[in-house]
C-alpha cells in the first residue's frame, strides 16, 4: 500500500513550486495594478476553469461542484477572502522579511487549531518539531520584528486566516472528494468580494498582461486543487511546514541565479527547516505504517 503521507508530501512539493512561480508572475504584475483588479481577472479565470474541468469529468452545468459542507465551505471561502486581503496590506504595510516571520507562523497555527476542529491531537515531538521550524524561519530573516504596529496585527490575521482556511480544507476533504469545490467557491468568494472595489481602481490591461494574469491564474488553479488533495492524505500540520520550504527554495534560486553567497545563519535556518520538515513526514509515514499493520492484523476494521 503507497503511504498516504509520501503522496501528499510530494503533491506539497509540487504546490510550493507552482506558487512560487505564481508569487513571481504577482511581483510583475503589482506594480501596475491595484489588487481588487488583479484578484478579480485571476480569480474570475480560476472560477472559469474550475467550471470548464467539471464540465469534462462529467459534471454536467455545475451540479458536480455542489458541496455536502456548505457551512465548511462558507468558513473557508470568508476566511480566504479575509487571508487574501490581510496579506495584500501587509505586504503594503511591512518589510517582506516581517511578513514571512508570520507566514513561519502557519505552522503552529495549524497544530493549535488541528486539535478543536479535526480532533488531531498532537504529540510533544510534534509540538517540538513544529517549535524548530519556526525558529529556522527566524533564523532565515533574523531582523525578526523590532516593534509591534498595525501592520504587524494585519499580517497576524492573514497567516491565521489562511490557516484556518486549509484546516477546514482538510476537515471538508473527510466528507466529499470533490477538490473541484474547494477550489471554485473561495474563488468565487474573492471574486465578489473585490468587484465591489474594481470600479475605483481599474486601469486598462494591455493583452500581454492579461496573458501574464491568465498564466498566474493557470498556475493558481493547479496549486490550489493540489493542495486540497495533499490535505486529505497529509495532516494539516505536517502540510503547513512543508509549504516554509518556500522559503529555502528562495535561498537556493539566489544562490544559484543571482550569486548571493547564503550566510552561516542562513544555512543554519534551512537546515532546521528541512530537519523539520523531515521529521514530521517520518512521523506519519509511520502513523500509516502502524495503521497499515493495524488493519491487516485486524485490530481496527478497514473502512
Amino acid at each position: 500500500m503507497k503511504s498516504a503521507a509520501l503522496s501528499g508530501t510530494l503533491m506539497v512539493l509540487l504546490y510550493t513550486a507552482l506558487i512560487s512561480s505564481a508569487d513571481a508572475i504577482t511581483k510583475l504584475l503589482a506594480g501596475a495594478y491595484a489588487a481588487p483588479q488583479l484578484y478579480v481577472v485571476s480569480g474570475g479565470l480560476v472560477v472559469a476553469m474550475s467550471l470548464a474541468a467539471d464540465r469534462l469529468k462529467g459534471g454536467g452545468s455545475g451540479g458536480g461542484l455542489r458541496t455536502r459542507c456548505p457551512r465548511a465551505m462558507a468558513i473557508r471561502s470568508v476566511m480566504t477572502v479575509v487571508s487574501a486581503t490581510c496579506y495584500f496590506y501587509a505586504f503594503r504595510l511591512l518589510p517582506f522579511a516581517e511578513v514571512f516571520v508570520f507566514i513561519g507562523l502557519v505552522p503552529l497555527f495549524a497544530g493549535l487549531l488541528s486539535g478543536p476542529v479535526l480532533g488531531e491531537h498532537l504529540r510533544p515531538a510534534v509540538w517540538f518539531a513544529l517549535a524548530a521550524g519556526f525558529v529556522g524561519v527566524l533564523c532565515l530573516f533574523p531582523e525578526g520584528v523590532a516593534t509591534f504596529g498595525p501592520g504587524h496585527a494585519i499580517a497576524l490575521a492573514a497567516s491565521f486566516c489562511g490557516t484556518l482556511s486549509m484546516i477546514m480544507a482538510r476537515y471538508i476533504g473527510r466528507f466529499e472528494q470533490n477538490a473541484l469545490a474547494q477550489v471554485l467557491y473561495p474563488n468565487l468568494a474573492l471574486v465578489a468580494v473585490m468587484a465591489l472595489a474594481l470600479p475605483f481602481v481599474y486601469v486598462p490591461m494591455p493583452l500581454v498582461d492579461f496573458g501574464w494574469a491568465a498564466g498566474y491564474a493557470t498556475v493558481l488553479f493547479a496549486a490550489r486543487w493540489i493542495l486540497v488533495v495533499a490535505l486529505r492524505q497529509l495532516v494539516a500540520y505536517a502540510v503547513t511546514p512543508l509549504m516554509n520550504l518556500q522559503f529555502v527554495w528562495m535561498v537556493i534560486l539566489g544562490a544559484v541565479f543571482f550569486g548571493e553567497v547564503p550566510g552561516v545563519h542562513i544555512l543554519l535556518g534551512v537546515s532546521i527547516v528541512i530537519a523539520s520538515g523531515a521529521y514530521l513526514i517520518y512521523d506519519r509515514v509511520m502513523a500509516d505504517r502502524r495503521l497499515v499493520t493495524a488493519v491487516r492484523t485486524g485490530i481496527v476494521p478497514a473502512e
